[in-house]
């Protein structure tokens, strides 16, 4: 497992047929976070999203049989426009497995809205190499249940 990456970036995007306000809702209103935060059969029964400067994350998602803790902190937040915060993975006894730095864009083309998330996780534990090998797959899935729930709220 020693080849498996220790750092790694993701760059993806997704171009929703729906204003950029609905979009910046469904990103920053944690009822709608809760609902699609996590790859494809995760659920998420704690979800504290605090989108404003300085503002927390605490999300536990569960799914694939584990529990998955997550904190976090805003570093910036611009209406409608961008997204940045930071986010630490925990085990269950809430050591920190792998941290990550996410920006998420927001921008309008041809009365669309388009997304773009990058993110750099950086591995603390051992299995984080692991996590980070999932990352891209991981993010690509959670993308597709924010535009259903984009598709759903419109």
């Amino acid at each position: 497992m020693s080849d498996l990456p220790k750092e790694r970036s993701i760059d993806l995007t997704r171009t929703l047929d729906a204003p950029r306000a609905l979009v910046w809702k469904v990103w920053t209103d944690p009822v709608h976070v809760k609902r699609w935060w996590g790859p494809h059969g995760f659920t998420n029964p704690i979800c504290e999203w605090d989108a404003r400067k300085g503002g927390k994350i605490l999300i536990h998602m569960k799914g694939m049989g584990f529990e998955n803790p997550m904190t976090g902190e805003f570093l910036e937040v611009e209406d409608q426009a961008r997204l940045v915060f930071t986010s630490t993975a925990l085990d269950t006894a809430h050591n920190p497995l792998l941290k990550a730095h996410t920006v998420v864009t927001f921008s309008e083309k041809d009365g669309k809205t388009v997304v773009n998330v990058k993110q750099t996780g950086t591995a603390i534990a051992a299995i984080a190499p692991q996590m980070l090998a999932g990352m891209e797959m991981g993010w690509s899935q959670t993308l597709d249940r924010m535009v259903d729930d984009v598709k759903a709220s419109a």
